[in-house]
């Protein structure tokens, strides 16, 4: 068994070795710092996961991540050159992601029972209607993809005019990964600005930190991807500059933030 297993493993340490090395998609490339970035957002929900209560996940932000993630994983793949590491940078975000969002919701829940114990039922009803309408959207979503040629192919035969086609036709128009990726991704700025209002103590530096630094390297990435990507540019940018407003209103409101222990200590 070990002689079959270490061969392979040797194989796989020296192909990832060549691909870090390489001058094309090596680390002195944007094809290995903007996924590097990415890995930023998983760890900073690490950071969270272990360091923080349920009551200060932001829900918008949460839910828009797992849906970024699950859109970027198809997205890595579809991409030339193909990006391994960005591919596993959301398989492993999708999992943070969706344990932050369990347990929102579970925080949610209890806050629910605890104020109304009359609902429950009528709450858990609710909840399994949400999971169902999930799974049914989750099922269209996967039926659909075989039917996208097909249907690009029936649309673009009608008359129309040749600008409108041409934006179909593109390798980066709307029947495309790479146009709803990118789409996907204005509703993670979307819901960064959306806490605008939300409490100053609540802002998770880690993630605002690496929002702005995923934001600021993949505007440059867009452009050495195949196909080149404007939308994924201007959503990076807009991304970076809602990370910077959320970082400013921090340090502006909350500069020298201090732990539940040191306000006791302080006392």
């Amino acid at each position: 068994m070990s002689s079959i297993i270490i061969p392979k493993a040797r194989l796989l340490l020296k192909s990832g070795k060549d691909a870090f090395l390489d001058p094309n998609i090596g680390w002195k490339t944007t094809h290995f710092w903007g996924p590097v970035a990415n890995w930023s957002i998983a760890l900073a929900g690490i950071t969270d996961l272990t360091t923080k209560g349920p009551e200060y996940i932001s829900l918008p932000m949460t839910a828009t991540l797992c849906v970024y993630s699950a859109m970027f994983m198809r997205f890595a793949w579809m991409i030339r050159p193909r990006n391994y590491l960005l591919f596993s940078c959301h398989v492993f975000n999708e999992g943070v992601q969706s344990i932050q969002l369990y347990r929102r919701l579970q925080y949610d829940r209890q806050q629910q029972q605890q104020q109304q114990e009359g609902q429950q039922q009528e709450i858990v009803y609710k909840d399994d209607n949400k999971k169902n309408g999930i799974m049914c959207a989750a099922a269209a979503v996967a039926g659909g993809i075989g039917i996208v040629p097909r249907l690009q192919a029936r649309i673009t035969a009608l008359p129309m005019p040749l600008k409108c086609r041409a934006f179909l036709k593109h390798p980066a128009g709307p029947f495309t990964i790479f146009f709803w990726a990118p789409t996907c991704k204005w509703g993670l700025s979307a819901a960064n600005l959306l806490d605008y209002k939300r409490p100053v103590h609540s802002v998770s530096i880690p993630q605002q930190l690496s929002l702005l630094a995923t934001g600021a390297i993949w505007c440059r990435w867009s452009f050495v991807i195949t196909p080149i990507n404007i939308n994924l540019a201007m959503v990076n940018l807009a991304l970076a500059s809602s990370a910077v407003y959320m970082l400013v209103r921090k340090y502006v409101y909350d500069p020298f933030p201090t732990s539940p222990g040191e306000e006791k200590d302080d006392k």
